[in-house]
């Protein structure tokens, strides 16, 4: 399995709703992804103070690495990714991870 850490760095406080809309698109994208497993979503509490930068964040579930790189071509998901990279400013302001999971 792959987790797909996603951290944002939103310009505006005010951009949360615009980035639920956004998560509420991907949750969709579940169930017509093959291998897209699942998604969770939500303001990150930053109880250790190490990432005040960055107020919401997500993780995507995939079963392998096809999966995943299914999600990254589909034209759905990269509209939806376009919109997040305009509410952060730009890409440099998306911090991502793929932890691969046995």
């Amino acid at each position: 399995m792959i987790e797909h850490v996603v951290m944002l760095g939103l310009r505006d406080a005010s951009d949360l709703s615009e980035c639920r809309d956004v998560m509420e698109g991907l949750e969709r994208l579940t169930a017509e992804i093959p291998g897209f497993l699942g998604l969770s979503h939500g303001v990150n509490i930053d109880m250790e103070g190490k990432s005040p930068g960055y107020p919401y964040g997500f993780i995507a579930r995939f079963e392998d690495r096809d999966a995943l790189a299914r999600y990254a071509a589909d034209p759905r998901h990269q509209v939806l990714g376009a919109r997040l990279v305009a509410l952060c400013g730009g890409a440099d302001r998306i911090t991502v991870y793929d932890i691969e999971r046995d």
